[in-house]
């Protein structure tokens, strides 16, 4: 098959996963502008080389002809989750969405595979708008915790290494990480609760310091000099103490202080 003709399969693809990467990456601001926990955690994206597509090709006895109906993870996004629990989460977020329809799902979480590899694998049908139509396509979504992914990049480096055949005594190992991996998420969920409130607790302290911040700068704009300089200092020393009570009354001051300029300014 001809580079350009490649490019014009792929092509939809790229588009694809550019599309959903950028999706998945508004759901987690969403949450948190609405200061939730997001279930997701990071977001990834890619597009199968040619060179992969051709080895699975081989190793599945593809005809070229049948690519993009039997291969069904040309396109594909990883969502990694900080607890197991936020995996069921998120399934349920894209089975609720009109812009993905759910072909087939694997769950290697509740049975992982024989080499001790975990994740939740669903195949969705997208469409994309390309310059010559819509296109409907398949793209494969993996939802594992960051822990699981460790263990599964890992692995796929040493598969990559050893061209499918890893040592014995290398799987031995791989298997041990795995059990560890399962008994660290475990461990994790335990104390979700409490990451979550010290998560959460930063990301309100980083939101409400920005918004002081941005007040201030525009105050500059319209307020005495001296008298932002000293707003600065209070910020700066109730800062430095790091309690969050005087931080937020500090910050319903300043928007007083800033209405009354808005006011001056529009009378």
């Amino acid at each position: 098959m001809e580079i350009q003709l490649w490019r014009e399969i792929l092509s939809p693809y790229e588009l694809a996963v550019d599309e959903l990467t950028l999706k998945f990456h508004h759901i987690i601001r969403e949450y948190r502008r609405a200061g939730l926990y997001s279930p997701i955690e990071q977001v990834d994206g890619r597009v199968k080389t040619i060179s992969s597509i051709l080895d699975k090709m081989q190793r599945k006895k593809i005809n070229a002809n049948n690519i993009e109906d039997k291969l069904e993870d040309i396109a594909g996004i990883r969502l990694i989750c900080q607890f197991v629990e936020d995996i069921e989460k998120v399934v349920e977020i894209i089975e609720n969405r009109s812009d993905m329809e759910i072909k087939s799902r694997k769950d290697y979480i509740s049975q992982s595979k024989d080499s001790g590899y975990r994740s939740y694998h669903l195949i969705i049908y997208y469409e994309v708008n390309t310059i010559y139509g819509r296109k409907k396509l398949q793209a494969e979504i993996q939802i594992r915790t960051l822990a699981m992914n460790f263990w599964a990049t890992v692995e796929h480096s040493l598969q990559y290494k050893y061209k499918g055949n890893i040592p014995e005594h290398v799987t031995d190992k791989l298997l041990q990480a795995s059990d560890a991996i399962v008994i660290l998420d475990r461990e994790m969920s335990s104390v979700r609760d409490e990451i979550m409130d010290a998560q959460n607790s930063f990301r309100k302290k980083a939101n409400m310091v920005s918004d002081i911040l941005h007040t201030m700068q525009n105050l500059y704009k319209v307020a005495n000099k001296h008298e932002v300089i000293k707003i600065q200092d209070e910020f700066y020393k109730i800062y430095e103490t790091g309690d969050m009570e005087r931080l937020e009354h500090f910050n319903k001051q300043l928007d007083i202080i800033a209405e009354g300029y808005r006011a001056q300014s529009i009378s």
